[in-house]
């Protein structure tokens, strides 16, 4: 296979917008009252979108530290949400987004260090994503820490 076809096949997913995507979460995590917080769904959506720009990454030499520090930090952002969600309101929940708002700006550093790799347009829609997560945390995160 040449290396123009497996790029081909590896950086595209399935789907071709948020709304796609949504589409083919499964219902069981969508019942989950996490589903609400529209951060949450908007991280989980970046994380999966990381799953197939590290596979661009992956492929050139000089993205693999990239690719693999992409994927890592992505994934965690949701996965803190998460862990902080299941802890319930306050204190607790809002110290795990703010370890997530830490990996959200991590994430776009590393998606900006990518600049050389992706393609402009994906790379402004990965930045201005991760700019929209980064604002959703910055604004939970007081209402977490003041509820008792």
């Amino acid at each position: 296979m040449k290396r123009e076809d497996a790029l081909l096949r590896v950086e595209r997913p399935p789907w071709s917008n948020f709304e796609g995507w949504v589409e083919q979460v499964p219902q069981v995590i969508k019942q989950d009252s996490l589903w609400t917080f529209q951060t949450y769904r908007l991280a989980l959506h970046l994380a999966d979108l990381a799953w197939f720009d590290a596979g661009k990454l992956l492929l050139d030499a000089r993205g693999k530290t990239l690719g693999w520090q992409l994927i890592r930090s992505a994934g965690s952002i949701a996965a803190n949400i998460e862990e902080g969600h299941g802890r319930g309101f306050g204190k607790d929940n809002g110290r795990f987004q703010t370890i997530a708002l830490g990996s959200a700006k991590e994430t776009r550093g590393w998606y900006y260090r990518s600049r050389h790799i992706l393609d402009p347009a994906t790379l402004e829609h990965r930045l201005t994503l991760t700019s929209q997560i980064i604002s959703g945390l910055v604004k939970s995160i007081p209402k977490q820490r003041k509820w008792k």
